[in-house]
C-alpha cells in the first residue's frame, strides 16, 4: 500500500507522467477546436510534494494566483486544482482570447471565464486519459474559480476535500503559442488510499 507519495517508484512516476502527456494533449486538441487556433501544451515535469511545500512551488504563500478547483466523485475520489501566479493568467487569457501581448491589466469577467473553461478542460482531459487507462468511473464537479494568496487557495481546497494525504501531485503544464510561453501548476489532490486504486488498475502498485 502506498501510505505516502514520496514511496512512489521511477516506474510509477513515469506511468503518471505519461496519463499526464496524453491529458495535455488531448486538452490541446479540445482547446484548439474552442478558439480555432493551435495553443501547444506539455508537461515538463511531475513531480510530488508535501502539502506545506506547495506555495513555495509557485512562488510562495503570499503570492497572487487564479485558481481553478473542481471535486471528482467516483472510484479514486481526489481533488483537481489547477493555479496560475495572476501575472501568468494574464498572459495566458490573451493567449485564450487572441489579444495583444501586454494589453490585459486586470482580469474581467471574460478572462474569468476563459480560464474557467480552460480549466474545465485540462481537468477532463486528465481524468479521461487516466480513466482510459485505468478503466475507472470518475465524475468531476462543476469548476469554481479564485482570486488569492496561494497558500489561502490551497487551504480551501484541502478543507473542502475533508480527509486528504499529506502529498500531492504536482504537474508543471506549459502552454506555447508562437513566441509566448505561460507555465501553470495542476495539482491532484487525492484522498485516502485513492492513489492505490489508480496505481493498482495502472498496474505498477508495490
Amino acid at each position: 500500500m502506498i501510505d505516502e507519495f514520496t514511496q512512489l517508484s521511477d516506474l510509477q512516476l513515469d506511468a503518471l507522467r505519461e496519463i499526464g502527456n496524453i491529458g495535455a494533449g488531448n486538452a490541446a486538441t479540445s482547446l484548439s477546436m474552442m478558439i480555432n487556433r493551435r495553443i501547444e501544451m506539455s508537461v515538463p515535469q511531475l513531480t510530488v510534494l508535501p502539502f506545506s511545500e506547495l506555495p513555495y512551488a509557485i512562488g510562495g504563500p503570499e503570492t497572487l494566483v487564479v485558481g481553478v478547483y473542481l471535486q471528482v466523485q467516483g472510484m479514486s475520489p481526489c481533488g483537481i486544482l489547477f493555479l496560475l501566479p495572476l501575472e501568468s493568467s494574464l498572459k495566458l487569457a490573451e493567449m485564450l482570447l487572441a489579444k495583444p501581448s501586454g494589453s490585459l491589466k486586470v482580469m474581467g469577467e471574460m478572462e474569468h471565464s476563459a480560464l474557467m473553461e480552460l480549466g474545465n478542460i485540462l481537468a477532463g482531459s486528465f481524468l479521461n486519459a487516466l480513466a482510459m487507462v485505468t478503466d475507472l468511473e470518475l465524475f468531476p464537479s462543476v469548476p469554481s474559480l479564485a482570486t488569492d494568496m496561494s497558500g489561502a487557495i490551497l487551504s480551501a481546497a484541502v478543507f473542502s476535500l475533508g480527509e486528504v494525504g499529506d502529498h500531492a501531485l504536482l504537474i508543471e503544464t506549459r502552454f506555447t503559442e508562437d513566441n509566448q510561453q505561460v507555465v501553470g501548476h495542476f495539482l491532484l489532490i487525492p484522498e485516502p488510499g485513492s492513489l492505490d486504486v489508480i496505481l493498482e488498475r495502472l498496474g505498477v502498485n508495490s
